[in-house]
């Protein structure tokens, strides 16, 4: 017999589980001290937020669950947003959460609300443990909805009374599992359909990024030459250097990649995810759609392909790869002369003096410095549409973005997983000052724990996407401005080392040197947004248009 907590944590161990993100209560005490014994390392969060944004990116990155652990009520409530970053997302995490005794209770209902009832529209599953037998299959059963099909967030209640239980269950040994393998009519289909074709064109998702498809996909671009489009979410899939390499879906319309989709006579989407904002809609007697995904395609009003390719990917891009012949007749010679307006296009301001900052200026800059492994990982704003446009990714997941939540306050968390997942790689959180402020607190976490990262905070003193938004419909500049911290002085006070850009030409020198620098770096760089809405609304049309 052993204690339910320590199975709980045994289970973990066998799931492969490395580190536990997170901020115990007194309903966690057990599954602590278990912890405590175990090779599992706690990483002890300033908020519940940051730990669930920390796990899920753990998870993104390794392809395993990550884990956050919280208390019950408010503790569990503040994982409501991650757990929703994770499900949209498609990123495995495992939420654990305390609860009050449910046997017999003294505290009538202090605290208690229905944790699972909230966990379930955000979550592929949620279970509250019952009875200590049952942990070892509940947990399994969870690990392998967080990482099958579609990865996102599940969510255990582990009560109090049923920690302290005693059981002789044993832990559940992960299965062999592999992913099964798309049918031979559908590869057959879709290679008719393209040896038909004369201006394909792929567009690489979400999905082809967990799938880690990079070398088929390479494969078979270099070996056809088709041009290739990513959606935020794709970005570096394949090395966006290749010059195949159209764009980035970044804007909802009129960009250069919108115009080389409608030029384009079939498209063949690789990984979609109707979670992630669509790089093309669909019409009635429109562009076909080859959909090529671990999972078929979710059918929506603006998304029903005619060819679906339902299985491992890589597979069934080598699969068509290998039967496709005959295609002497494809030209590209449209797509490619969009693809070089588009280069053109992203060029300009790479080398912009003025200042404060503009945004082709600092993404160029950041590029320069970061090698082709290093990652930077993104909070949300205006920045990102910069960065899915102009800043090219050499390998998967190097670019950690978020296109399906959205979500601010992810940025800092996000870089801290990195890290550890990635210790000798360059990582660079880049937030805006709004989204900073929301998880700021994890500084002291991130100095705590030893971690070399480099915060860049792109300071407005304001909400510079609603405000470019405001300004895209014509309406007053209201309600989005703040004051902000002296931003050296905040990250000093942690025990960083904090920075102020003083001229466009001081950027680059600075960010080469704090990613040289072991330790904890805040660059407080101001950025000038006053072109965004002509930029991005008026003159990307027009430019796009007149190819």
């Amino acid at each position: 017999m052993a204690k339910a907590s320590d199975i709980f944590v045994q289970c973990l161990e066998s799931e492969g589980v490395k580190y536990v993100f997170g901020i115990p209560g007194e309903e966690n005490l057990d599954l602590l001290e278990s912890l405590r014994k175990s090779q599992i390392k706690l990483v002890l969060t300033r908020h519940e937020q940051s730990a669930g944004f920390m796990a899920a990116t753990y998870g993104r990155l390794t392809g395993r669950a990550g884990v956050s652990l919280s208390t019950l009520g408010p503790g569990a409530a503040n994982l409501v947003t991650t757990g929703a970053y994770a499900y949209l997302g498609g990123m495995p995490m495992l939420m654990i959460t305390g609860q009050k005794p449910i046997k017999k209770s003294k505290q009538g209902r202090f605290q208690i609300i229905d944790v699972c009832g909230m966990m379930a529209p955000i979550s592929k599953y949620t279970h509250q443990l019952a009875s200590a037998d049952n942990i070892p299959s509940r947990v399994r059963e969870a690990f392998r909805l967080a990482e099958e099909g579609k990865p996102g967030a599940v969510h255990l209640e582990l009560p109090e009374d049923i920690a302290a239980e005693q059981t002789d269950s044993m832990p559940i040994p992960r299965s062999l599992n592999r992913r099964p393998l798309a049918e031979h009519s559908a590869i057959d289909a879709a290679v008719e359909k393209l040896r038909k074709a004369r201006s394909p064109i792929l567009v690489i998702g979400a999905g082809a990024n967990r799938a880690m498809t990079t070398r088929a996909l390479t494969q078979l671009i270099d070996k056809f030459g088709i041009p290739f489009v990513t959606t935020q979410l794709g970005k570096g899939v394949v090395d966006e250097r290749h010059p195949c390499f159209v764009g980035n879906a970044a804007l909802s319309a009129d960009d250069f990649v919108h115009r080389a989709l409608e030029a384009a006579d079939l498209i063949v989407n690789v990984g979609h995810d109707l979670s992630e904002k669509p790089p093309f809609l669909m019409v009635c007697g429109g562009t076909e759609v080859i959909h090529i995904d671990s999972r078929s395609a979710e059918v929506d009003a603006l998304y029903f392909p005619q060819i679906e390719v339902t299985g491992d990917i890589a597979d069934a891009v080598c699969r068509i790869g290998e039967a496709l012949n005959n295609t002497t007749e494809w030209d590209f010679t449209r797509l490619l002369a969009i693809r070089e307006s588009n280069e053109v296009q992203i060029a300009e301001g790479a080398d912009d003096s003025r200042y404060p900052l503009y945004p082709q200026r600092l993404v160029a800059d950041i590029r320069r410095a970061m090698p082709s492994e290093g990652i930077v990982a993104l909070d949300n704003g205006i920045y990102k549409l910069w960065f899915a446009r102009n800043y090219k990714a050499h390998k998967p997941n190097t670019v950690l973005l978020d296109n399906a939540l959205a979500t601010m306050g992810a940025g800092l968390p996000s870089a801290m997983a990195a890290h550890l997942v990635y210790p000798d790689r360059p990582v660079i959180a880049v937030c805006g000052d709004g989204g900073f402020m929301m998880n700021s607190q994890e500084l002291e976490t991130a100095l705590r724990l030893g971690m070399h990262v480099t915060v860049v905070i792109l300071r407005d003193d304001g909400y510079g996407m609603i405000r470019c938004k405001q300004t895209k419909i014509g309406y007053a500049d209201f309600g989005v401005s703040y004051g902000n911290p002296d931003f050296v002085k905040y990250a000093e006070a942690y025990g960083a080392r904090g920075y102020r850009v003083e001229s466009a030409g001081a950027f680059l020198p600075l960010l080469e040197h704090c990613i040289k620098t072991p330790g904890v770096h805040v660059i407080d760089c101001p950025v000038d947004y006053s072109e965004n809405a002509q930029i991005l609304n008026e003159e990307l049309r027009a430019r796009s248009l007149a190819v």
